[in-house]
Formats: C-alpha cells, structure tokens, sequence
C-alpha cells in the first residue's frame, strides 16, 4: 500500500431524492470530489441487504447486495422504471436523515415494477447473472422468500420443518414460491448490474474502493440457514453461545452482538472453503477488504444463548494464521486490512505480523483516559498501518471535543497543536496527514466540522444510528481544494498511473 488517503462515507449516507444514498448520480459526483480532493481512496461500509436495527453488520447474506441501494433514476434511463413510479412517493420527512420504515414500506413495490421490465429490457443478462451467481443466489433468493412468506419473523422463530430444511419441506417452497424467489434474483441483478458500473467509474476515474467484511454473519441469515454446519447449533439449529465483547472501559455490560459463533473444526477438516469463497466474493465488490474484528480470528468471545448482556462470557481459541494461511493458497496477496482495534492480547499482535496486514490506528482513543492507549498516538505508528481520527463507530471531531473527558480534550489540543484559526477537525486531519501512517482515513462529516448528530453509530444501542446524510451541495469545490493540498503537502498524492 503506497502512502495515500482516502473518505470515509457509506453508501446510505450519500444524498438522494428517494430517501437514502444509492450507486447513481451523487455517487459519481462524490467519485468526482474525490478525485478532485487528491484522494485515493473511497472507504464504505458492508454493502449486504440490512435486517433488525438497520444494521450493515447484521445482513441476510454475505454474498447479497443492499436493494435499496439500487438507483431508481438509472433505471428509469435504462427504460425499467418511469417517473411517476416513484419521484412523488413519501421517503421521508429529513433529508439529513434515513427514514428505513418508509422505505421499507414503499422501495419493494417500485423495484418490483421494475423487475417485471426485465424480461422485455434484460432478459439475456439475467439469465447468465443466475447461472454465474447460482452458488449463492438460489439459497439466498428461497431465504428472502420464504421470510417474506412467514411475515418477515426472524429465522430462529420459523416452523421446525422450515428451519431444519427438512427436504420435501423445501422441494414445496421452491414450488409455492418460485414466482417470489425469481423476484429477488433479480433484484440482485439490478443491484450487481449497478454496482459494476460504478465501480468502473470510480476505476475510470482514479478512486478505488474499501469495503468491509464482518467476522461474523447474522443469525438470521440465508447464510445460517442453508450452511448450519459451518456455526455452533444445537440440534434444533438454535446457537448455543453467540458473538459479542467483554465489559471494559467503554461498556460496564460488554457488547452483546448475537451473532452464531464459527464451527472452526469443522471450517478446518474442510480446509475453509466457505471463509475462502467468502473472502473471494468480497473482493469482486472491493480493491481492499477490511476484515471486521480481527481480534477474533486469534481467540473470540463466547457468551451463553439467551444472556441479555455480555458479562457472562469465555475467550475461545480461534483458528489463528491457519485460516490466512488457506486464503494465501487459494487467493494469493489479496488486499486486506484490519481492524485490529478493541481488547488486543500478544496473540493478536502476533497473528497480525504473521499476516503483514495493516492495523488501525484511531486518534479519539489515544487520548481516552479510561484505558492506556499509548499505541493510538501518531509517533509511535510504523508505517504499514490506517490511521483515523474516528471510525463510524466514533463521533466525529467536533462531537468528540465538545463531549469527551475535558483533561482528554485538552491533551489532544496540546498534542495536535490545534487552533480555533486553523478549526480544530482541520487540525486532527492535518495530524492525520502528517503522520507516517501509509493510509490515512478521515470521515467525510469531519470534513465538514459536523457535531454528534452526524455520528453514524453507537455501538450496542438500537435507534437513530445508521441514519446520517450528507447534502447535495457538500461536495464543495473549497473543500476539495482544501483537502487536496492537505494530500500534496503531506505526500499522499498519488499521480496518474502511480495508483495502479
């Protein structure tokens, strides 16, 4: 990875007229300021169909896309849609804001318009997506259609036969369900169509893209349903511990994330295919995969079904470099980071080196005195890692300043060398820049000096995350310009040919 930079702004959080950001225009207008920003890089979160809480990290699949992301103006242009169908719906009372039950309500039936087209527009390019992608689209198009069928309840509360698969059980559904099952292969077309278009553009135009890739799948997921053996299950395919962290400064009660944890014997005996597969499917979408919660691929946290928090749990041996180890075999140098962050015992530190991947390094936690953090602070960084001021998980710059630790805030002023002349999230992103860092990652609302409203997520709570969104007119030539002699004074311009 060569010194370079790059923003932080997921898809949703793009401005649209229809209520949430998609791969349409005002992606390839940020894809424009950021080339013109001297960016390198545009990082974005998991891009997979959100379930409960609106969360990208708790997807109904690992290979699917998010349906809502899908413009509907391209496909208006492409003749499946027409302007009525859509452009006087409700999506929302805020612009700034992600409303998912309108959505949810309302984006389905215009898509399903548009599929319906697709047979007269596409109909050669569809049937070769579903030959190409039937290792994953058959198990996951039947998921989506038999949840709908039983009313959207979540997998563990599906009739006994349906959730053990119980054979004649399944031969029925693909009968009943076959015209629901072609529908949400093709919502996958109009998402896969998309996404490759976009990024070319953003190749065309000199920005590659970061993606992230959660350790875990959600427990309701076409995932666990039709690969129960790859998870700890009982018998009756219910989990019997789940995923999450321990208390620690942050969290007196841990994080409880649910999610069913790995089988890695079993992953083992069959040398990993689906993790490798996995891995290799990410990379279609992305030029770099962030691995979420690396920690947990050395020892993971396991805490009993049913808890309802996280203080009750155990450290489990994970497979360790075996697992890199098959990925190098099969893949080779595939472009990874990872996030390295939270409860960092030696043999992280030390799965990390064996690896070569770049770690993380956030700049709010160097200077949190609820835990010694020494490592966060830029002159102690080698080179080959990331450096943030704040992930999504964190507040912004401003937000952090006004409601972090006063001793803290002033540490960090005096560290940064922060000025109200210069703007105070000015000054962290110069730092950001200045360090010796090969990547350098800054959110796109500290760009803007937003406060904590524009905060993208709070870990373990549920309710107004994942809703931020920027604005049409954010995109400022200033900002860019401003941005990118940020890049050239501190060498993370990366000219012309030199990005390949």
């Amino acid at each position: 990875m060569k010194r370079s930079a790059g923003v932080l702004l997921p898809i949703a959080s793009l401005p649209s007229d229809y209520g949430i950001g998609t791969m349409g225009e005002q992606a390839r207008k940020f894809i424009k300021f950021l080339k013109k920003a001297k960016q390198t890089y545009w990082q974005i979160l998991p891009i997979g169909p959100t379930g409960y809480g609106d969360s990208p990290y708790q997807s109904f699949s690992t290979f699917a896309g998010n349906p809502y992301f899908i413009d509907l103006d391209d496909l208006k242009k492409e003749g499946l849609l027409k302007t009525n169908e859509y452009a006087s719906i409700n999506w929302g009372k805020r612009k700034n804001r992600i409303d998912y039950e309108a959505i949810y309500q309302n984006r389905f039936k215009v898509l399903r318009k548009a599929c319906n087209r697709i047979s007269q527009k596409k109909l050669n390019e569809f049937n070769q997506f579903v030959m190409d992608e039937a290792y994953w689209l058959e198990d996951y198009a039947l998921y989506m259609a038999t949840k709908e069928s039983l009313g959207g309840i979540a997998l563990q509360e599906w009739p006994k036969n349906i959730r053990t698969r119980d054979d004649s059980t399944i031969q029925a559904l693909r009968i009943d369900l076959k015209e629901e099952v072609l529908f949400w292969k093709k919502i996958q077309f109009l998402f896969y169509d998309q996404w490759r278009k976009l990024k070319n553009y953003a190749q065309d135009h000199g920005i590659y893209i970061i993606g992230d890739l959660p350790i875990y799948v959600s427990g309701d997921s076409a995932d666990v349903w039709c690969h129960p053996k790859l998870f700890q299950l009982n018998k009756e395919y219910v989990p019997i511990e789940v995923a999450g962290c321990p208390p620690d400064g942050f969290s007196v009660d841990g994080q409880l994330w649910g999610n069913p944890l790995f089988d890695w014997e079993y992953l083992k005996k069959n040398k990993y295919e689906w993790w490798i597969l996995r891995v290799k499917h990410q990379l279609r979408f992305y030029d770099i995969l962030r691995i979420d919660h690396f920690r947990g691929f050395s020892s993971y946290y396991a805490i009993p079904f049913g808890n309802s928090t996280a203080s009750d749990g155990r450290w489990c041996k994970g497979p360790g470099y075996d697992l890199f180890k098959a990925i190098k075999e099969k893949l080779g140098d595939v472009s990874i980071m990872a996030e390295d962050l939270g409860f960092l015992s030696e043999d992280v530190h030390e799965l990390l080196n064996q690896t070569g991947y770049p770690g993380m390094k956030v700049l709010q936690f160097a200077f949190d005195s609820r835990e010694t953090n020494s490592v966060y602070l830029p002159h102690t960084y080698n080179y080959n890692c990331v450096v943030y001021a704040g992930t999504h998980d964190n507040d912004t710059i401003q937000g952090w300043l006004k409601t972090a630790n006063k001793q803290d805030v002033k540490r960090a002023k005096e560290y940064f060398h922060l000025t109200k002349e210069e703007g105070y999230h000015w000054g962290v992103i110069r730092a950001q820049y200045a360090s010796v860092a090969n990547l350098a990652i800054t959110q796109f609302q500290d760009l803007l000096g937003l406060g904590s409203k524009a905060r993208i997520n709070i870990p373990s709570t549920l309710g107004n995350n994942w809703v931020y969104r920027c604005n049409k007119e954010d995109f400022r030539s200033d900002l860019a310009i401003r941005l990118g002699r940020l890049a050239e004074v501190y060498g993370r311009y990366i000219h012309g040919d030199e990005r390949k």
